[in-house]
């Protein structure tokens, strides 16, 4: 028995790719799976990904691509954020495609192909608008030009065409057709200069976009927080995905205190009457924010309970009032909701954040169980 532990249905997991599948068809789907699976762990989920209809996977950083071929994973990865010093040479033998949107970079990975003896397999990234990564718009004709002439000395070979939206999340808002019309010039001035053809993959598509834009599908949707079951859009609703991650912990000491006891540092909560404390075991080292603090609830005992007192680096109490509370009884913190228990989403908006930290957070202490 440990202190807390994150349970990964990854049955949900299974599903949702195959719902969001579905949700567009003739789009290949590429799994996103970096931060470690956004929480609910790399590998198992790049697996349950793959086993749901996912036909490639995607990672932001090479060492996750790695770790992803190392657990014996043959799927298409493709790693986008590569700064100087990266292992191209490594990744370029265990077959990770690789994205720039720079000529320096563009230029290292020739020259680690050349090393290796490989062709090296490369997304070509335009930034439409949402000035990260990518090339920029004055920039991209030269880009593909240099991609060209090194696809002719054979060191590498384009695969893919790709952008990122900024506001796919904000229905309606403008700077939606206006990348989408950035990227459709990007990839006419792409094919014009010899990098089209139906083996380069087209890509757009986050979350957001695969469900509410079907003109940004293209050849692939990439989706990521879906993939988990959590909603890209919440005042849309849920889409009929399944939260997979179901966040729980074991009472560590429950006890009785007088009326007006200060409780946790800094004494931000008192005790209205005599009450019965519970100590949660988990803080702000394993991911649950300090802003929690008074503010979010649990579910202990069948009942909602808010954080009483600071969060702190590994602990939390919850006030149960006369209610029966004991040691090793389960709090669970968030879920799919099913019990009454909180939502990732609830405890995205009591906190002022978005679902992705309430999960990527989650630390190494708290192990993964895969159900």
């Amino acid at each position: 028995m440990t202190p807390a532990e994150a349970r990964v249905d990854l049955s949900a997991i299974r599903d949702n790719v195959a719902l969001l599948g579905e949700r567009s068809p003739g789009a290949e789907t590429m799994a996103v799976v970096k931060a470690d699976g956004y929480g609910h762990g790399l590998v198992a989920s790049a697996t349950a990904s793959l086993e749901g209809g996912a036909t490639r996977l995607g990672t932001a950083y090479l060492r996750e691509a790695l770790a992803l071929r190392a657990a014996g994973i043959t799927a298409p990865i493709l790693s986008w954020i590569i700064p100087p010093g990266e292992p191209l040479d490594e990744a370029i033998v265990h077959d990770v495609e690789l994205s720039t949107g720079a000529g320096w970079l563009l230029d290292a990975i020739a020259e680690a192909a050349g090393r290796t003896g490989r062709v090296a397999r490369v997304h070509l990234k335009a930034d439409t608008g949402i000035s990260r990564g990518g090339a920029s718009v004055a920039d991209w004709p030269a880009l593909v030009d240099r991609a060209m002439a090194r696809q002719a000395e054979g060191t590498i070979e384009v695969v893919g065409l790709w952008s990122h939206f900024a506001c796919a999340d904000i229905p309606g808002h403008p700077a939606i057709e206006t990348q989408l019309s950035v990227f459709d010039e990007a990839l006419a001035i792409a094919e014009k200069a010899g990098a089209g053809g139906s083996h380069v993959i087209r890509h757009m598509a986050n979350s957001a976009a695969l469900l509410t834009l079907p003109q940004a599908r293209y050849d692939m949707v990439r989706p990521g927080l879906a993939v988990f079951g959590l909603s890209p859009i919440p005042e849309m609703g849920d889409f009929g995905l399944r939260p997979a991650m179901t966040l729980v912990a074991r009472i560590a000491m429950a006890k009785r205190v007088p009326a007006g006891t200060g409780v946790s540092y800094g004494h931000t909560y008192f005790t209205e009457h005599e009450t019965t404390l519970g100590l949660v075991p988990l803080g702000y080292a394993d991911g649950i924010l300090r802003h929690a603090t008074n503010v979010a609830e649990v579910l202990a005992g069948g009942r909602r309970r808010r954080v009483a007192g600071r969060v702190c680096m590994d602990q939390f109490v919850i006030d149960v009032g006369d209610d029966p509370l004991a040691e090793g009884d389960e709090v669970i913190l968030f879920g799919d909701g099913s019990l009454g228990e909180p939502t990732v989403q609830e405890w995205a908006d009591s906190l002022g954040t978005i679902t992705h930290e309430i999960v990527t957070r989650i630390g190494s202490r708290v192990p993964r169980v895969y159900r």
